[in-house]
C-alpha cells in the first residue's frame, strides 16, 4: 500500500494503518530498535511503542515519508530506552561504540536546544556535500547504528573500505563543524 493511502487511513483513525505500516515498515523499525538496543525483546517494545506514537501522531502530522517519519520514531524511541536503562554506562554494545566515533567530532552538543538544532541544519548540509557511496555509509552506521560487517555486507564493500570511509567522513564533518563554528 502506498504511504499516502496508509496516511490516509491514520487521518481517518482506521485501525488498518497500524496493520499496514506494520506490513510495511515493520522490519526496517525492528532492525533499528535491535541495532540500538541490542535486545530483540526490546526492539520489539519499541516498535510496539513506535507504531502507537504514529497513531497519536499521525494527526495532526501528514507525514510525505512515512517510512522516514515511522523510523525517526522508533528510532528516538529506542534511544529513549538505552538512556533510560543506564545502558551506555554498561558499555551499551554498537551505540555506544558508534556514539564513542562521533564523540570527538560533536563533543558537548548534546544538551544545548539551540546546538542540536544548528547542528541538524550542519549535518544536513555536510551530509549533502558528501558522496553518494559516502553518505549511505556514514547513515547506516550513525543513523541506523549497523556494524561495520554488516554495512560491508549490503554495500559490497570491503571493512577496510568502510572504515577508512567513516574516518574521513568524520574527519571531514569535524573541518566543517569549525568552518561553520566561525
Amino acid at each position: 500500500m502506498e504511504d499516502n493511502k496508509i496516511v490516509e487511513l491514520f487521518w481517518k483513525r482506521d485501525e488498518g494503518a497500524i496493520s499496514a505500516v506494520k506490513e510495511k515498515y515493520g522490519r526496517l523499525f525492528l532492525k533499528i530498535a535491535e541495532n540500538i538496543l541490542g535486545s530483540a525483546s526490546d526492539a520489539e517494545e519499541c516498535v510496539s511503542d513506535g507504531l502507537f506514537r504514529l497513531w497519536n501522531e499521525i494527526p495532526p502530522n501528514r507525514p510525505e515519508k512515512l517510512g522516514a517519519f515511522g523510523a525517526k520514531v522508533v528510532r528516538n524511541l529506542s534511544l529513549d530506552t538505552l538512556r533510560r536503562e543506564n545502558a551506555l554506562r554498561r558499555g551499551g554494545g554498537r551505540t555506544a561504540e558508534c556514539l564513542e566515533e562521533l564523540d570527538e567530532v560533536l563533543h558537548g552538543t548534546e544538551n544545548d536546544i539551540e546546538e542540536r538544532v544548528v547542528l541538524k541544519d550542519s549535518l544536513n548540509t555536510f551530509l549533502g556535500g558528501l558522496s553518494a557511496d559516502a553518505r549511505q555509509i556514514f547513515l547506516k552506521r550513525y543513523w541506523y547504528m549497523q556494524s561495520i560487517s554488516e554495512i560491508a555486507r549490503e554495500t559490497g564493500f570491503s571493512e577496510s573500505k568502510i572504515k577508512m570511509s567513516l574516518l574521513r567522513s568524520r574527519n571531514a564533518l569535524k573541518t566543517h563543524l569549525e568552518r561553520e563554528e566561525q
